[in-house]
């Protein structure tokens, strides 16, 4: 279902911000917080996110994963794998 929410600007950077740096989307960050508080375990999620979720990103790799620079591709475990069997 389609929802349009008005939310403070302030609320919408920082939102789209920690989507961002766990490598999803805005919409999968506000489904899982609907999710979390409505289960009654509105915990934050910074305390059960894995450091590799919570790093800090160089502003350059940050815009270009933004942009969606890094979606798609092959994964790079497929690429070793192919290019070990190539030889």
């Amino acid at each position: 279902m389609k929802l349009t929410v008005e939310i403070p600007d302030s609320l919408y950077r920082r939102a789209k911000i920690r989507a961002v740096e766990e490598g999803g989307t805005l919409r999968e960050l506000v489904i899982a917080s609907l999710e979390r508080e409505l289960a009654g375990t509105g915990r934050v999620a910074e305390e059960a996110a894995p450091y590799f979720a919570r790093r800090t990103l160089l502003p350059a790799f940050r815009k270009l994963r933004a942009v969606g620079a890094f979606t798609g591709g092959t994964d790079s475990t497929a690429a070793v794998s192919e290019e070990r069997d190539a030889r």
